[in-house]
């Protein structure tokens, strides 16, 4: 393979490699927000199961204390029946005595309702305590995840950097000329392409056989005839190349 064709491929490979670690570095701050928006999300149904809950608790609560008042009431409302001195009081304490008598198994009726809709909710709080005790601690560990993720790829990308420079300056003036314009007016920024299967790897067009076995040749610089990219085979397919 000649040194040129070397150098283009080690380019591409490097170019390729710092786009997609541009990708990572420019997504990371959507990336952190996706990670947050999802904890908090979490967050939030935890608090609405927790709320309903304590809710449910509460209005318990509330109704064993109608209950208890209503009772006191019932208890006078029976002393007056008992002491009715005519038949106007009788009436009116016998009335009052079972709209407590209903209010209060009304109020229990809620009390049973309410117990299983705490039993539910107390359930839905207990399978997902281990979910509960660890959300902070998850969300931490994701976006330190991704903290080392960026800052791996910042380096690398430093790293990456530096050794396309390097390599950049080694290629002629031409050949460093005409890689550009074809990164450049390449949605993919490929300018170096892979012959697969015996196709162009970026524009899938099969090589002619003449052509592909002057790419195997690898002993000069051959592009597609339908993307005009610089095409290259790797060492293992170009050993098997015949020799004309």
């Amino acid at each position: 393979m000649i040194a040129d064709l070397d150098k283009l491929i080690d380019l591409q490979q490097t170019d390729t490699n710092l786009r997609r670690l541009k990708k990572i570095l420019d997504g990371s701050a959507e990336s952190r927000a996706a990670i947050e928006k999802e904890f908090a999300s979490q967050a939030s149904a935890i608090r609405e199961i927790q709320e309903r809950r304590d809710s449910l608790h509460a209005k318990r609560a509330d109704l064993e204390k109608q209950i208890a008042e209503n009772k006191t009431y019932l208890e006078r409302a029976e002393r007056n029946l008992k002491h009715a001195q005519n038949s106007k009081e009788y009436e009116t304490a016998m009335r009052e005595t079972d709209a407590l008598q209903k209010a209060i198994a009304g109020f229990e009726t809620q009390i049973v309702e309410a117990m299983e809709a705490v039993e539910a909710a107390d359930q839905e709080v207990a399978d997902r305590s281990e979910e509960i005790a660890s959300h902070d601690s998850k969300l931490a560990a994701a976006i330190a995840e991704l903290d080392a993720s960026v800052a791996s790829a910042q380096s690398e990308f430093g790293t990456q950097t530096e050794h396309r420079k390097a390599a950049f300056v080694t290629l002629s003036p031409q050949l460093a000329s005409v890689y550009d314009r074809l990164a450049q007016r390449s949605r993919d920024g490929i300018a170096v392409a892979e012959v697969v299967n015996g196709s162009c790897s970026a524009c899938f067009m099969a090589l002619r056989p003449q052509m592909l076995l002057e790419v195997k040749r690898a002993d000069q610089i051959i592009t597609c005839e339908s993307c005009t990219r610089i095409l290259y085979v790797t060492k293992k397919d170009a050993s098997e190349a015949t020799v004309a």
